[in-house]
């Protein structure tokens, strides 16, 4: 291998290596809600209890309610964590709250289900 691919080719493999190291959280912050990355509205649930790392929203509920989910690869971030759901699966949290979107809301920026029964609210980071 000539000497003068082998710089470029430690980099390539260092931008690679670091793009591995972990998923950038898929939320962020659009006026005064948290939004995903696709501008769709987040919620919390009251049922929820802080820092229990257990959604209490599963079922016909996580139908309605779809939980963020977090992929393998995903890392928490600040404010952001992770817990391990009923079904094994991963989502993320806010300040140690479930985060979920709602079905009903259809376009980027909707909040139709803020305050829905008093149970399900808007972050507002």
């Amino acid at each position: 291998m000539a000497k003068h691919l082998i710089p470029t080719l430690v980099f390539t493999l260092a931008a690679v290596t670091a793009g591995l190291a972990h998923a950038d959280v898929p939320v962020k912050t659009s006026g005064d809600m948290l939004v995903t990355t696709a501008g769709m509205t987040l919620y919390t649930f009251d049922n929820d209890v802080a820092g229990s790392g257990k959604s209490m929203c599963n079922g016909p509920c996580a139908t309605a309610w779809p939980p963020v989910l977090a992929q393998a690869g995903d890392a928490p971030e600040g404010a952001m964590t992770i817990i391990t759901r009923d079904d094994g699966s991963r989502q993320w949290a806010y300040k140690g709250k479930p985060i979920y979107r709602y079905k009903s809301d259809v376009n980027p920026g909707d909040a139709t289900g803020d305050n829905f029964k008093n149970l399900w609210h808007v972050i507002k980071p």
